[in-house]
């Protein structure tokens, strides 16, 4: 899967989770970018995206996420 895949899926579960139609985001998105990034709806963001590529993060790959391409280069490795 490539990375402009997996952002096109992400970009989904997080207009979702932070109810915005229009969301853009890229690889150097941080929470700060995005209005209602915040922590709960981060969990709720990585349940989402545990549940949709079927993978499972550790806690510690989730706190040090700094951006989205964190976020996806952690997807792509566990995808394989």
């Amino acid at each position: 899967m490539s990375n402009a895949e997996i952002i096109a899926d992400l970009t989904k579960i997080m207009e979702k989770i932070f109810d915005v139609s229009d969301l853009k985001i890229s690889m150097d998105t941080v929470a700060t970018d995005v209005e209602d990034w915040d922590s709960l709806n981060h969990i709720q963001m990585v349940v989402a995206v545990e549940k949709h590529f079927k993978i499972k993060f550790s806690s510690t790959e989730i706190q040090n996420w700094k951006n989205v391409g964190e976020i996806v280069a952690s997807i792509q490795n566990k995808l394989g």
